[in-house]
């Protein structure tokens, strides 16, 4: 069976017990998380395999997520770890509706110091999935590690999947930012982005339009969520739509989109991006909406991400 490899960030959410600002809450609960972690653990739980890319602290906060990775039968062998730095951190904030705010510890953290020969001899094949976010693409060795194992990837005939994940409170301007994730755009095959996010890309009001400006280079496939608006998927050639589940209860937030993006990645390892019928693109919706639905009536990422049963 193909593989879904995630590079990128892992690290330790502490999940604030009381809603409101982070300043209030006294009570913190620990969970595992980290974008791209999150998608790898959503397609093995959905039941093909995945595999990690990260770099973790030679600490109590690495063991445990290493432990965390095996126990959801995610493999570890691309999980490296230093004592040159620590495990990152974040602290998350609820409000009311589900929403969150972060504050993160990376400065730099041990994910950070991943480099580009540390993913020398990562098995890429065709019909396999490299996924990453933006978070991991600051001015830091691992930004090269991202170069290098994309253009092996694209070398091997893997398909490239890029979810921007904007985090502006980890960069330096909202304008590094956005640079780095419109160079990182055209190397992708698929992008993911929230409706928020496609707007700040591409300074586009009208979704159509602001569509049409991601298909640059290597982007054959975009889907874009709309929170309670549900979530749309474009190619090149056509669209399709799907509703969201807006009875649901929502408790948090946290990993919603990874579990999005988790369940298409989950449907197109080993299927590719070829030819994808009408009926394939609003089934692929379908599920990835009920898996967002399943995962914000729970609290935590990794913890909350779907059986096979409760999305298929």
């Amino acid at each position: 069976m193909n593989t879904l490899y995630a590079i990128g960030e892992m690290l330790i959410d502490f999940t604030a017990q009381e809603t409101g600002a982070l300043e209030s809450a006294v009570t913190f609960r620990k969970n595992a998380g980290g974008a791209p972690a999150n998608v790898a653990v959503c397609v093995a739980k959905l039941g093909k395999p995945s595999c990690v890319i990260t770099k973790l602290g030679n600490d109590a906060f690495g063991n445990f997520l290493v432990e965390t990775l095996e126990r959801e039968h995610v493999g570890t062998g691309f999980v490296f770890r230093t004592d040159r730095a620590n495990t990152a951190l974040a602290f998350v904030a609820r409000d009311g509706k589900g929403e969150r705010s972060f504050s993160f510890y990376r400065n730099p953290s041990a994910d950070m110091l991943l480099d580009e020969n540390e993913v020398a001899e990562i098995p890429f094949a065709k019909g396999d999935i490299l996924h990453f976010g933006s978070v991991d693409l600051v001015d830091a060795p691992v930004k090269r590690a991202h170069i290098a194992a994309i253009g092996r990837a694209r070398d091997a005939g893997t398909i490239v999947s890029f979810d921007p994940n904007l985090r502006y409170s980890l960069w330096k301007s909202a304008e590094e930012l956005l640079a780095t994730v419109r160079e990182f755009l055209p190397l992708a095959d698929i992008v993911k982005v929230s409706d928020e996010e496609l707007l700040d890309i591409t300074g586009i009001s009208d979704e159509k339009a602001a569509v049409s400006a991601l298909f640059q280079g290597e982007v054959k496939l975009v889907f874009v969520t709309k929170g309670k608006g549900g979530a749309s998927v474009y190619t090149k050639e056509t669209e399709a739509w799907q509703p969201t589940d807006t009875g649901s209860k929502v408790v948090d937030t946290t990993g919603a989109g990874d579990s999005f993006i988790g369940t298409v990645l989950y449907q197109l390892l080993g299927r590719g991006i070829d030819k994808l019928t009408q009926e394939e693109l609003n089934e692929m919706l379908r599920r990835a909406n009920r898996a967002a639905t399943v995962v914000v009536s729970r609290e935590g990422a990794i913890p909350a991400m779907p059986a096979k049963n409760e999305v298929f």
